[in-house]
C-alpha cells in the first residue's frame, strides 16, 4: 500500500520472520555465535530464550538458511501444550514419518532407525523446538532421551529449544538436572538500546530499497524506542503503522508528533477492544459509593465516548483519502485497458 508511495521494494516492517531482514544487534550476534558454536559440536542441546517479538524464530530461520546445503535433515517443532506422547509423535512427523497409531516403543525405534540411516548418510539430523515454553517436564524428559541415541560415539539428534522467558524456571526445577547438564550453550535475548533501535529501522528500511524518503526525526526515534521498550516486533507494528500514517497524510518526513498520533490511535484500538473502567463495577445500590465518586463516574462516561468518537473521526479521516486513491489507481488502470 505505502510501498508505491515511497518507492520501496518490500513491506520493511513486516511481522513474518523473513532472515533477509535479519539485523544483528549485540544479543543477537552472540546468539547466533552460540547457534553456531552448538552446531560445530554436534551434540546436546542449546537453549534461547527471550520475551515475545524478541526475534528468536528469525534468528533460528537466518541460522537454517546458512544450512541449505543438504548436509542436514531438519525437523521443525512449534509446541502447543503437547504431552509426553504427543511431542514424541510430533518430532517424528517433523521428520516426515508415519506416527499415528505407532506404540510408544514402536514409534521410538522408527524414529531410531531413521536417525541412525541418516548419519550413516552423513547427513545431520537436528531438531528445531519452538515454544518451549508450553511443553510440560515430561515433554522435556522425553526430548532429553532422544538425545541418549548414538550411533557409535556420535550423537544420532542435535536439538536447538526456543522459549520465553517462564522455560528458563523450568529448566532449573529439580526434575531437569539431567537435560541442564546436557545444555551446552544457553543465551538470553534481550530488547534492543536506543542506538540498535535505531539502526534496526534504517536497517530494515535500507533492506527495503529504502532512498531516505521518508524521513525520521531523532525525536521520532525516541519515541519508537521508548514504545516499542526495544523489541523487535513492537517496533515493526508501530513502524508499519507509521509509514501508513505517512502514506494517508502524504508526509515525507516524520517526526515525533506523527509518532504520538499513531500510538495514541493504537492504543485507542485496544482501549476500545477492551475498555478499562468496566470490570468490577458494582450496582450503586449494593456498592455504598459517595455521592462525589457517583458524580465523578457519570462525568467520566460522556468523556470517554468523547475520546473513542474523536478516535474514529481521526481513523475515517484516514481511510478517506485511502479510498480515494485505491478507487483513483482502479479507475485508471481500466481506461488503460
Amino acid at each position: 500500500m505505502y510501498e508505491n508511495y515511497y518507492q520501496l521494494r518490500d513491506k520493511p516492517f513486516q511481522l513474518n520472520p523473513d532472515p533477509r531482514f535479519f539485523f544483528a544487534s549485540k544479543g543477537h550476534k552472540r546468539a547466533f555465535a552460540y547457534l553456531e558454536y552448538g552446531l560445530s559440536l554436534g551434540e546436546g542441546f542449546i537453549v534461547i530464550t527471550g520475551d515475545v517479538g524478541a526475534g528468536k524464530t528469525l534468528l533460528v530461520k537466518s541460522l537454517l538458511k546458512k544450512l541449505e546445503n543438504g548436509s542436514y535433515l531438519i525437523g521443525q517443532l512449534v509446541s502447543t501444550q503437547l504431552d509426553a506422547d504427543d511431542t514424541l509423535r510430533s518430532v517424528a512427523a517433523s521428520f516426515g514419518l508415519q506416527a499415528e497409531g505407532l506404540t510408544k516403543s514402536a514409534l521410538l525405534k522408527s524414529l531410531e532407525d531413521y536417525l541412525r540411516l541418516a548419519v550413516r548418510q552423513n547427513r545431520r539430523p537436528l531438531l528445531i523446538v519452538d515454544e518451549a515454553q508450553n511443553l510440560d517436564p515430561r515433554a522435556v524428559e522425553e526430548l532429553r532421551m532422544l538425545s541418549n541415541f548414538h550411533e557409535g560415539d556420535k550423537p544420532l539428534l542435535q536439538s536447538f529449544l526456543l522459549g520465553q522467558p517462564e522455560f528458563r524456571d523450568t529448566l532449573q526445577s529439580p526434575e531437569m538436572l539431567q537435560l541442564r547438564q546436557r545444555v551446552i550453550a544457553s543465551y538470553h535475548l534481550g530488547p534492543l538500546d536506543r542506538a540498535e533501535t535505531i539502526q534496526y529501522i534504517v536497517h530494515r528500511l535500507n533492506t527495503a530499497g529504502w532512498q531516505g524518503n521518508p524521513s525520521f526525526s531523532e525525536d521520532a526515534f525516541d519515541l519508537i524506542h521508548q514504545f516499542s521498550g526495544g523489541v523487535p516486533r513492537r517496533i515493526n507494528t508501530l513502524c508499519d503503522r507509521l509509514l501508513l500514517f505517512g502514506f494517508l497524510e502524504e508526509r515525507t518526513q516524520l517526526d515525533s508528533a506523527a509518532v504520538q498520533e499513531v500510538i495514541s490511535d493504537m492504543r485507542q484500538e485496544v482501549h476500545h477492544q477492551a475498555p478499562t473502567g468496566m470490570a468490577g463495577v458494582q450496582p450503586l445500590a449494593s456498592a455504598r459509593v459517595a455521592p462525589a465518586a457517583v458524580s465523578g463516574a457519570m462525568l467520566a462516561v460522556p468523556e470517554e465516548i468523547e475520546l473513542r468518537l474523536a478516535a474514529i473521526e481521526r481513523s475515517l479521516n484516514r481511510l478517506i483519502p485511502l479510498v480515494r486513491k485505491v478507487l483513483y489507481t482502479v479507475t485508471a488502470g481500466r481506461e488503460s485497458e
